[in-house]
């Protein structure tokens, strides 16, 4: 969801303001989630995992929806409505991220029977994070060029908005890390 409206934004076009305010509406709900589930974990006697991987897992998958939140506030306040090609490509990188996330959440339940797809996944996380790393540095590279001399603010707010888009990344990138150490310890 977040990560699809993120990509949608980056898109650019008239229909920013909309995905703009999805972000904002699953953040809050990400916010609650985030609250039930530790409630939960705190109340139950038995848990998949251990109670602290729980807690944590479901911080840095909080913290990831907390930084797309960040970018869009960004976004709102330079008030852009065009994106570099780097950027967008980062959008697809985040979704990417998302969806492998997502579809390693439910096999946490049983870490033993999926510990080889769990680590696949992981390991693809890190793959595409690490296929990342380039575009904000050649991002960078172009705006300089384009801008450096004639337009420093385009250049400033450009390089924000990479900066934001780098650290939700790297967000995802700690949930990954955090699923691989629970399938570590429970294997």
């Amino acid at each position: 969801g977040a990560a699809e409206a993120l990509q949608s934004v980056l898109a650019g076009g008239e229909d920013i303001e909309r995905h703009c305010d999805r972000i904002v509406t699953l953040e809050d709900e990400a916010d609650e989630i985030t609250r039930e589930v530790l409630l939960a974990v705190r109340r139950s006697f038995i848990t998949p995992f251990d109670r602290g991987d729980i807690k944590d897992l479901v911080q840095s998958m909080d913290d990831a929806i907390d930084m797309m939140h960040k970018t869009v506030k960004t976004i709102r306040l330079y008030e852009q409505t065009s994106f570099e090609p780097g950027m967008q490509e980062m959008g697809k990188v985040v979704v990417k991220a998302a969806h492998l996330i997502a579809e390693a959440i439910p096999l946490l339940d049983r870490v033993g029977v999926h510990a080889g797809r769990l680590t696949a996944i992981a390991e693809e996380v890190m793959r595409v994070e690490g296929h990342s790393d380039e575009l904000p540095e050649q991002g960078l590279k172009d705006l300089f060029r384009r801008y450096g001399a004639n337009d420093p603010m385009a250049y400033i707010i450009g390089s924000e908005i990479y900066g934001e888009l780098e650290k939700v990344v790297d967000r995802f990138e700690d949930v990954a890390n955090e699923i691989s150490g629970i399938v570590i310890e429970n294997v």
